[in-house]
């Protein structure tokens, strides 16, 4: 509720919003606005259309901010003169015009009020000058911002292709040097399929072999992992047997077969089963058989390996995917941490307590794998390639989740945390951080889903806590 009161020009002067303006500029804005009294409750509200701009002549407010679904106060004062409201009016269309914040009465206050739009035009007719410069900073500021903004997401982008790069160059390295091998050893198993050919295996013998082959594959997928020492010692003893047992090249074949698990015992097996003339082709042709498995089992790991990192592309970059998507956050924590493998490195252990019982959310999933992205490599560079990273994700509450993102690295000096989510703000040298990615993470989980990003840092404990509703934002949220 308020009640309508005439205005005082004189006490209009005592306010130093309005202590310089002339007579004739006080009586307009004394004529042109009125008083209003208005008891305990809301003034405005956040994302409503402004239509007032408001000074505040005695009384005290809160003002408030909406995160989470929920109205946080962020201060409270009852210093004479202070306002709020249409601030931006003069802008015009080139910003939205609505409350940016919210205003609480706490007490019966008694405002000064104007019209935005009589607000705008008495700003532009008395400080045209002023008003250029103002919408020459502002929609600067926005322009760089969005630029830099660009430029940040770029940079992220090329380091992130580079690490995907090098984890894909590796196993695709492997499958083509065991392919060229593997073309070797067909070629040698056709060699010895034509010794077989030239008459030297009975029909009798011949059958074993394939028999022996076929229990040689199954050894070796259930063969035991050695101990390079134990592998030695093994292959020694394999080789020695092998020549005893006029095997030529023993030395060669003993270490495929002792990785096989194709033991003396065994071999001596198949020597009274082929006999001993027939034996040394028999063992080169079991030589091959696990070599062939073997590097066939290499192939299949590496194009798995790549076909893990090629998903987990697509996952993060959401790529043919719709932009508001309902998705489990462990699968884009997971897929961020894969792409940021190399950067990450062997030095940092990486810990995960995940609630795997949380619900699937509605997100603008894209955006989130930039928030974790942005975290996840504040952390490892915090630690300098050393030290823990853990993540935990839990409820909070019946309505929201969190995601924590912690690092053992030195933490965030006490007189800088409370500016670590402004704009350019950045303690990296010059040319190496742009100071956005904490601002632009904090705008993708406050803005955009109505979540909240807080930090707690002491040294060697730095925790970011993302809280993001369980109901998520609106498809058509911005």
């Amino acid at each position: 509720m308020s009640e309508t009161l005439p205005c005082d020009i004189e006490e209009l002067r005592t306010l130093f919003l309005f202590e310089k303006l002339e007579p004739e500029q006080l009586q307009r804005i004394c004529s042109e606005g009125h008083v209003i009294r208005a008891e305990p409750g809301n003034l405005f509200t956040e994302g409503d259309p402004a239509t007032c701009f408001y000074v505040m002549l005695e009384g005290e407010i809160a003002l408030l901010r909406r995160v989470g679904g929920e109205d946080i106060e962020t201060s409270r004062t009852s210093q004479r003169g202070v306002y709020s409201g249409a601030v931006q009016s003069y802008l015009g269309e080139q910003v939205p015009q609505i409350y940016r914040n919210s205003v609480r009465v706490i007490r019966p206050s008694r405002f000064y009020v104007l019209d935005a739009g009589t607000f705008a035009g008495i700003m532009r007719e008395w400080f045209p000058m002023a008003m250029h410069m103002l919408e020459g900073l502002f929609l600067g500021l926005q322009s760089s911002q969005a630029a830099v903004g660009q430029r940040e997401r770029l940079l992220a982008l090329g380091s992130l292709s580079a690490g995907l790069t090098h984890e894909l160059n590796n196993p695709a390295a492997a499958a083509v040097r065991a392919t060229a091998a593997l073309r070797e050893r067909v070629a040698g198993m056709r060699h010895k399929l034509g010794f077989i050919a030239s008459g030297h295996f009975t029909p009798d013998a011949m059958a074993a072999v394939v028999k022996i082959q076929e229990e040689a594959v199954e050894r070796a997928a259930k063969a035991p992992q050695l101990s390079p020492l134990e592998a030695g010692d093994r292959e020694d003893a394999l080789a020695d047997w092998l020549d005893e047992h006029d095997v030529p090249g023993g030395w060669d074949i003993a270490p495929t077969l002792v990785q096989a698990g194709l033991e003396p015992d065994w071999l001596q097996e198949v020597r009274d089963t082929v006999g001993e003339q027939a034996f040394p082709g028999a063992v080169r042709w079991l030589g091959y058989t696990v070599e062939t498995e073997q590097l066939m089992d290499e192939i299949a790991d590496a194009t798995t390996r790549i076909s893990t990192l090629v998903d987990s592309a697509k996952q993060y970059s959401q790529m043919d995917r719709a932009p508001f998507q309902v998705v489990d956050v462990h699968q884009l924590l997971d897929s961020t941490l894969v792409m940021l493998g190399k950067k990450i490195g062997s030095g940092v252990q990486v810990v995960k307590h995940y609630d795997t019982s949380l619900p699937r959310i509605g997100c603008y999933a894209a955006e989130l794998n930039q928030v974790w992205t942005n975290l996840i490599d504040n952390a490892v560079g915090a630690m300098h390639g050393e030290g823990t990273l853990a993540i935990t994700t839990g409820p909070l509450g019946d309505d929201h989740l969190f995601v924590e993102i912690a690092d053992t690295g030195p933490g965030v000096p006490e007189e800088i945390r409370d500016r670590i989510f402004e704009p350019f703000f950045t303690t990296k040298p010059v040319g190496e951080g742009t100071g956005l990615g904490l601002d632009i993470s904090w705008r993708i989980v406050v803005k955009k889903h109505r979540g909240d990003l807080s930090l707690q840092s002491t040294p060697g404990d730095t925790r970011f806590l993302v809280r993001l509703p369980l109901s998520g934002p609106q498809p058509t949220d911005a």
